[in-house]
């Protein structure tokens, strides 16, 4: 079976707290453990679009990964806005693979397969600046996390042989009247239908799937789905 869940925001080592962020937070380390082994087989996949550890360094990051490593199932990792540890992917692979953390991989740039869907994506970015932190070049980096959509994308479809291309980034594309056009246009012109996000917190009111011109934007930060990893296919 194919699962996803965003935004584990472990910290191991820096011991950052999330129940500042609310009441769903408290011990959320305990429930993501518990739930994520009373959902996920080691036969299954997990795929996690984002800010995975508040390590700052890959060596603070590593006991974070470990632990994901160690969960049930295999695990496809991506970039998120908080995941300043990943930086260079070959000394990630290079790390994860001197520890032993064998269920990990990471998708950068390009495609996974998955049974019978292709795994896909990007971090993405925002694209209006009263969204975007100060300072950030807005129009440069969101610009760039659509041509790494691109990329992806691309080489999804290389690999695809009719399987379903399902889309991941961390960033929504669209929320409400906010839309990453940069973005959304490589999804619209590659016929994606299905899209996964995490980065939004605590707004549990919404609807978790929302349709628009004929693609599902579907919410999968880990507080939202009370850290149990939410299962997308059984044909895997």
């Amino acid at each position: 079976m194919l699962y996803c869940i965003a935004d584990l925001h472990l910290s191991e080592k820096s011991g950052k707290p999330m129940d500042v962020f609310g009441s769903r937070w408290n011990r959320y380390r305990e429930k993501l453990i518990e739930r994520w082994k009373e959902t996920v087989t080691d036969s299954d996949t997990v795929v996690v679009p984002g800010d995975i550890s508040w390590g700052l360094t890959l060596d603070d990051a590593l006991p974070d990964l470990k632990l994901i490593s160690a969960l049930p199932g295999k695990k496809i990792l991506m970039k998120g806005n908080h995941d300043y540890w990943w930086q260079s992917i070959s000394k990630i692979r290079r790390a994860l693979e001197e520890c032993g953390a064998d269920s990990i991989s990471l998708l950068q740039n390009g495609a996974s397969t998955v049974g019978n869907y292709v795994i896909c994506g990007c971090r993405g970015w925002y694209s209006d600046s009263q969204k975007a932190p100060k300072n950030a070049d807005f129009n440069k980096v969101c610009l760039r996390e659509a041509m790494r959509a691109e990329l992806s994308i691309s080489a999804g479809e290389k690999a695809s042989e009719g399987k379903e291309i399902l889309f991941f980034c961390h960033f929504p594309v669209i929320f409400g009247d906010f839309a990453n056009r940069p973005l959304l246009e490589v999804i619209e012109r590659h016929g994606i239908k299905k899209v996964y996000y995490g980065h939004i917190h605590g707004v549990y009111g919404i609807p978790q799937v929302v349709c628009k011109n004929g693609i599902s934007y579907t919410i999968i930060s880990a507080d939202y789905l009370n850290f149990r990893p939410m299962m997308i296919g059984t044909d895997t």
